[in-house]
């Protein structure tokens, strides 16, 4: 696992949301995925600097946990937690020796989460610790990058990203450079699993109802930047969403 990758980023983390493609097609998108959550439990998975978490609480969660294997972004997380309490708490941890928790929760979420892992049985042992870490019915909502984007189609910069072949697939998926056209540029590379990774091991976790979840852009998007301008976008998502029921 590569907490390392993040921990020179930390709080500069943050200027992801301000990109056109998360701030008018992520955020909303997957906000509305997840829905209500009014009264219930979350578990924010690779949590970042607790931009979900924040969110979630805002809207009602009743307790969230937050955990990243980047100290770096569990800093950051804490330090905006200390400014503006939510009554959120945050833990450095590994989702594949992820702690077993007294009280299951209602709700986790997971936004590029599992695009790091060195083999495929290791992100079937993250879902196994994600679904013990749920009540019974419990709901799993997951934000990646779409394993069927074609890195030969229009280039996402004026969307504030570049996603391109390294060209180091394996078993789990292909191999991705993603840069955040942010000031510096912010670039990594990263494992995006195949559908079929994600479906068999989802499965294998006892996970059920595995639903893949077009993202769409925004009204206030649309409104903003136009139809034409999103229609690279819309012809080639680089990124999709998930939810199954534990």
């Amino acid at each position: 696992m590569s907490g390392q990758l993040y921990d020179g980023i930390g709080e500069a983390f943050e200027g992801f949301k301000t990109l056109p493609v998360i701030r008018y097609a992520e955020v909303p998108g997957f906000l509305a995925l997840v829905g209500d959550v009014t009264g219930k439990s979350v578990l924010d998975i690779a949590c970042g600097t607790g931009f979900y978490s924040r969110e979630l609480k805002r809207r009602g969660a009743s307790r969230v946990f937050g955990f990243d294997i980047s100290g770096a972004m569990v800093d950051a997380a804490a330090a905006i937690e200390r400014a503006e309490p939510l009554g959120i708490e945050y833990q450095v941890a590994d989702t594949a020796t992820l702690q077993v928790f007294e009280e299951p929760f209602d709700v986790a979420v997971a936004v590029q989460a599992f695009n790091y892992a060195s083999e495929t049985a290791e992100i079937e042992l993250m879902m196994r610790n994600i679904r013990r870490s749920l009540v019974e019915g419990g709901a799993f909502y997951l934000f990646v990058q779409d394993p069927g984007y074609d890195f030969g189609g229009p280039s996402l910069e004026k969307y504030g990203f570049l996603l391109e072949s390294t060209g180091k697939d394996n078993e789990i998926g292909r191999g991705i450079r993603l840069t955040a056209l942010l000031d510096p540029p912010v670039s990594f590379e990263a494992v995006v699993p195949s559908k079929e990774t994600y479906e068999r091991a989802l499965a294998a976790a006892g996970f059920t109802g595995v639903e893949w979840v077009t993202l769409e852009v925004s009204t206030e998007g649309v409104e903003k930047f136009g139809e034409e301008f999103w229609a690279d976008h819309d012809g080639n998502r680089p990124l999709t969403m998930i939810r199954c029921t534990a």
